[in-house]
C-alpha cells in the first residue's frame, strides 16, 4: 500500500531568462513502513522533489504541474492554512544542514517541545518529560543536561540526532532524510543509519532517505528510486538494482562505486548534467549515453513497469540496445 504517491510533478524556478525546470514529471511513490532511497548527482532534483512534497518551497520555486497524494489527500491543492497541522505531525523533515537549521539563540529541548506542544498538545512539563525521552531515544546522553544546550555546544552528529528527535517528536508517518550523514565521520554516519533502521522498526514510520552515499542505500534501503536532470529513470528493490542495474545512468553510478572484492578502475561518467534552463527536449540523460538513438534525442521515454517491481525510462532497455552488467 503507497502512503505518497507523486505522479508527474513539475517543479520550476522562475529567472530573468526564463524557467529552470527543476524537477520534471516525476512519478513514483512510497509505501507505508519502507525505507525508499533517492540518489542521483547533484542538481538532480531530489530534495526538491522532497520539499514540493512537503509544499517547502519558495518563491523563485512553484510547482507547476503533477500530484502528491499522501494517504488519499493531494497535498499540492492544499494551501498554507491546510499543510501547517501536517508538518510535524504527520509530515517531517531531517534538513541537510542541522546545525543551521536549528535557531541558535534558543536551547534545543525548548526545540523539540515546542513541538510537541504545538502538535500533541501537551502541556510544558509533559513536552519536557517527552523531549528527555525524544533525547535519549536517538542516543543523546545526559538529556536533561542537554535540553539546555545550544546548537553552537553540540557536535555536527549531535546536532543531527537533534534534527531527527525533532523530526520524529510528534509521530509522523512519512519522515523526509535530506543527506543526513553528510559531513559526519565514518562511526557517526553508520550510527545515524542504524538509527533509521530501528526508528522504523519500532513506529513503522516510512522513510525517504536523500543521499549521495551508495553505501547507505545499500544498507538500509528497501527500493531505490535514481534521478537524473529532475526525472526519475529507474526504480527498483535495492539489491535488484546493485545486482543488476539496467538503465544507462544506473549502471554508470555503479560502476563508479569503489570495490574492495574487484580489480577494476573506477569509470567516471562522461559528460555533465544538461542546463535545466532550456533542457533537451528528449531523454536528459541522450548527450552522455553511448546507446543512444535517435528517438532518445528526440522523445523522452516513459516510466515503464518491468519484471521484479522494477520500472525503467529508457527507449535502449526496451529495444535491447543496452548491455546488461
Amino acid at each position: 500500500m503507497s502512503l505518497l504517491e507523486i505522479e508527474d510533478l513539475a517543479v520550476h524556478f522562475a529567472t530573468e531568462d526564463g524557467p529552470v525546470e527543476a524537477v520534471d514529471g516525476v512519478t513514483l511513490d512510497v509505501r507505508a513502513g519502507e525505507i525508499l532511497g533517492l540518489v542521483g548527482e547533484s542538481g538532480s532534483g531530489k530534495s526538491v522533489t522532497a520539499f514540493a512534497a512537503l509544499r517547502l518551497l519558495r518563491q523563485p520555486g512553484r510547482i507547476v504541474g503533477g500530484a502528491v497524494r499522501f494517504d488519499g489527500t493531494d497535498l499540492a491543492v492544499l494551501d498554507d492554512a491546510a499543510m501547517t497541522p501536517m508538518r510535524g505531525a504527520r509530515l517531517a523533515l531531517v534538513p541537510q544542514s542541522p546545525r543551521t537549521s536549528l535557531n541558535p539563540v534558543i536551547p534545543i529541548g525548548w526545540q523539540i517541545a515546542r513541538v510537541l506542544r504545538h502538535h500533541a498538545g501537551l502541556d510544558a512539563a509533559q513536552a519536557r518529560r517527552r523531549t528527555y525521552d525524544a533525547l535519549r531515544e536517538v542516543g543523546i546522553p545526559e538529556p536533561k543536561r542537554s535540553y539546555g544546550q545550544y546548537a553552537h555546544q553540540l557536535s555536527g552528529g549531535m546536532c543531527q540526532r537533534v534534527m531527527i528527535a525533532m523530526a520524529l517528536a510528534a509521530g509522523p508517518q512519512l519522515l523526509f532524510a535530506d543527506e543526513p550523514t553528510t559531513g559526519l565521520d565514518v562511526s557517526i554516519a553508520a550510527r545515524i543509519l542504524d538509527l533509521f533502521r530501528e526508528l522504523r522498526a519500532r513506529t513503522a514510520a516510512a522513510i525517504v532517505l536523500i543521499t549521495h552515499d551508495l553505501g547507505a542505500v545499500a544498507s538500509i534501503c528497501d527500493r531505490v528510486a535514481v534521478m537524473h536532470a529532475g526525472q526519475v529513470v529507474e526504480i527498483a528493490p535495492v539489491r535488484d538494482l546493485f545486482r543488476h542495474p539496467v538503465h544507462p545512468y544506473t549502471q554508470a553510478l555503479v560502476r563508479s562505486i569503489p570495490r574492495l572484492d574487484r580489480d577494476e578502475p573506477i569509470v567516471a561518467i562522461p559528460g555533465s548534467v544538461p542546463a535545466l534552463l532550456r533542457p533537451p527536449p528528449g531523454c536528459r540523460y541522450a548527450g552522455r549515453c553511448n546507446w543512444r538513438s535517435d528517438e532518445c534525442c528526440g522523445t523522452r521515454p516513459a516510466l515503464r513497469k518491468r519484471e521484479d517491481d522494477r520500472r525503467v525510462a529508457c527507449f535502449g532497455v526496451e529495444a535491447g540496445r543496452v548491455p546488461a552488467i
